[in-house]
């Protein structure tokens, strides 16, 4: 009996490298994927390096202002500095391995399906350190003693049910990075979806009424609260939790927290820092020793917090 002459769906014009046409479309369908998912990225204050295990962020306080009395010799005044050390992580990866004799037999694809979740997997967990880093930042203390420059945590008994508590705690939130003088732009809010809807159901926020473009009943979408945008996020739900016992391996920055209470987070951009050592990459190799292909998406971040000012955290409790 003759074997079988399998048409290789990744070869160029059946010729050549069996994988050829995978890499183009699995990379392709990894980078949208992730683009897709990783809202909190573009939220943060980002510097790629070429080398190292570390970047420092310089932190400088504030500079005072006083009358001039005359003929007194100007000398200038003191102006503290200090920095901020993020470290790179151990690569980050998803993988999976594709054995030949299955995706032979197999009636569908399962290369497109793996290579988006693969990653919403990198998405996700990026996702995740930034919000907990976020909840941290809005319980730290001032980088600089001295200055307006600590955290802030509101407390909201009921939060989680009543959404007009929780709009009064947003614009409190926002006074407060405004007392800050944290920059009115490139702020944002981030709430689970279970929050979203509700707030999606509060006539003040999708109203043509009270907004002509805040939001809309029918799609179940609210736009802003006070001129900050509401992001749905379901990494919240897995964020907003007790992680304070979570394993660390592989973590050379400190993102565990207990933000079981957390019903919602407002900040600016200078909250978080993220490091890049080595961005989104990605690999499909084919292994003939173990007749399969070996798909792998990784990457090398880091995250820490940079202006604890710029973070505000609503808790129940």
């Amino acid at each position: 009996m003759a074997n079988a002459t399998p048409t290789r769906l990744g070869q160029n014009l059946a010729t050549g490298d069996a994988n050829a046409l995978f890499l183009k479309i699995f990379s392709g369908e990894v980078l949208s994927a992730f683009g897709r998912e990783n809202q909190m990225m573009n939220m943060t204050t980002v510097r790629n390096i070429q080398n190292g295990k570390s970047a420092s962020f310089p932190v400088t306080g504030k500079i005072t202002a006083d009358y001039h009395t005359a003929g007194n010799e100007i000398t200038g005044s003191t102006v503290k500095q200090t920095e901020k050390l993020i470290n790179i992580d151990d690569m980050l990866i998803s993988s999976t391995f594709v054995a030949e004799v299955d995706e032979l037999k197999n009636h569908f694809d399962v290369r497109s399906i793996f290579s988006n979740e693969m990653g919403r997997a990198l998405a996700k967990k990026v996702d995740k350190h930034l919000l907990q880093l976020i909840v941290k930042a809005s319980r730290s203390t001032a980088n600089i003693s001295g200055d307006t420059g600590a955290g802030t945590e509101i407390v909201d008994a009921d939060a989680d049910t009543n959404m007009t508590s929780l709009i009064e705690s947003v614009f409190e939130a926002i006074q407060k990075l405004d007392e800050n003088d944290v920059p009115s732009n490139e702020r944002y809010m981030v709430v689970t979806p279970d929050i979203y809807y509700k707030l999606a159901n509060v006539d003040k926020l999708v109203s043509r009424d009270f907004s002509a473009n805040n939001g809309d009943f029918g799609k179940g979408s609210v736009v802003a609260i006070g001129g900050v945008p509401v992001i749905k996020s379901n990494t919240a739900v897995e964020s907003y939790v007790n992680s304070a016992t979570d394993s660390a391996t592989g973590q050379n920055n400190d993102y565990l927290v207990n933000a079981s209470d957390v019903v919602a987070t407002i900040f600016q951009r200078g909250a978080i820092g993220t490091v890049k050592r080595k961005d989104l990459t990605l690999e499909s190799t084919y292994d003939p020793r173990r007749m399969g292909t070996l798909m792998t998406a990784r990457m090398m971040v880091g995250h820490n917090i940079l202006r604890p000012e710029c973070a505000v955290s609503i808790n129940k409790s």
